[in-house]
């Protein structure tokens, strides 16, 4: 049966890759499946127009075995059904499905139509180490923590910090509004003992406040870090969700470098065979709410995150989308200095490393830090002339 309906569609479409796990016979099941539970959730037999059936449901391009027991499907949905939208982008790619099992989204490649609606990162990678003087070099970064020191103490961190050539300094994420370190008063100080410590060592150390806060308050938050002087803003899109993000990074009023956090997304990546791929999650998806940087656990530290993991993640910040600039993947997780050299080698000079306790182990902070830097200085240059 057909209908009258005007549908017209402009026949452009959202790519989506995913892994399936099981039989030949299962991954037909699976594909046929999302393509239908991702777009109508409705029983396919039951639809009468055609239109629907042929051009709302997404089409299957391919369905290849990858090894033993998993599959690759790439599917394609029509552009209209997502819009402009970065909620319906999510609920497309992986909405219903992420309560099942054995499907784990890959990637996804976005049609000029879509990613025009996205702004990205405002300042990207390359921006983001101009702002601090670190052009052509890993950044230094480091984190205000533990949880439960005082504004003044943690100024006093800030100030040391900068003192000793770190370029950006977090505060830590756990770090909201508590009672024994109220945001306005600890943002104040830490802002005015950062650019003590600029003036005093000549460097350009970016404040980084965390503004990951309830929908009544992230907002009042950031645009009073911005006029109390702070460099960036902390947000951790798991907890306030990747719209809140993008407003956050796309308003001009602001116009500040974001710094993404992980917290809470582990859930999606954890499970190799289900979830979100760490490219598509971290990469990707932080690039299109407009994170200029993007905080991940390191391989080898206290997260379970393997080698394959980072590079896929590395190549999510930086693969071709559009307009949209590349984000800098900024390691942590347990990191030591020992490491540096490795890191740099791995990750090579677009990057920022990020080692928070590991620089209270070493006696005066503020050398650590001079110490921090010239490891990662002559990795750089180790890394360039080989």
């Amino acid at each position: 049966m057909t209908s009258d309906s005007d549908m017209q569609l402009s026949g452009e479409h959202v790519v989506a890759t995913y892994r399936l796990r099981g039989t030949r016979e299962r991954a037909r099941e699976l594909a046929e499946a999302i393509r239908v539970e991702q777009t109508i959730e409705f029983p396919l037999d039951l639809v009468e127009r055609d239109d629907i059936r042929q051009e709302i449901v997404a089409s299957i391009r391919s369905l290849e075995p990858l090894g033993e027991g998993e599959h690759r499907l790439i599917l394609e949905f029509p552009l209209e059904i997502i819009g402009r939208e970065l909620t319906q982008l999510l609920n497309v790619l992986y909405g219903n499905i992420s309560l099942q099992r054995d499907i784990r989204l890959e990637g996804f490649e976005l049609p000029q139509g879509l990613l025009g609606s996205f702004k990205g990162p405002r300042y990207g990678r390359k921006g983001l180490a101009q702002l601090v003087g670190g052009a052509g070099r890993p950044l230094i970064c480091t984190a205000l923590k533990p949880m439960g020191l005082s504004p003044g103490e943690l100024a006093d961190l800030a100030y040391r910090f900068a003192l000793g050539g770190v370029d950006i300094i977090k505060e830590d994420h756990g770090l909201t509004d508590p009672p024994f370190s109220p945001f306005a008063e600890r943002v104040q100080l830490c802002t005015r003992a950062i650019r003590k410590g600029n003036k005093e060592s000549g460097h350009s150390a970016m404040f980084v406040p965390n503004v990951s806060a309830p929908a009544h308050a992230f907002y009042r938050r950031a645009h009073l870090a911005a006029t109390l002087g702070a460099g960036g803003l902390l947000a951790a899109p798991g907890l306030m969700g990747f719209d809140t993000v993008r407003v956050l990074a796309e308003d001009d009023n602001l116009g500040l470098p974001i710094i993404s956090h992980p917290s809470l997304l582990g859930g999606f990546t954890v499970h190799p065979g289900e979830g979100i791929a760490h490219g598509a999650l971290f990469g990707q998806l932080n690039r299109l709410v407009g994170a200029d940087a993007v905080i991940f656990p390191n391989h080898g530290g206290r997260f379970p995150f393997t080698e394959e993991d980072c590079r896929d993640l590395v190549d999510g910040t930086s693969r071709t989308m559009g307009r949209i600039r590349a984000s800098l993947p900024m390691p942590a997780g347990g990191m030591s200095l020992e490491r540096v050299e490795e890191m740099v080698r791995f990750y090579g000079p677009e990057v920022g490393l990020l080692i928070g306790g590991e620089l209270h182990r070493h006696g005066d902070l503020v050398e650590t830090c001079r110490r921090f830097r010239r490891l990662v200085e002559e990795a750089a240059a180790g890394t360039a002339g080989s």
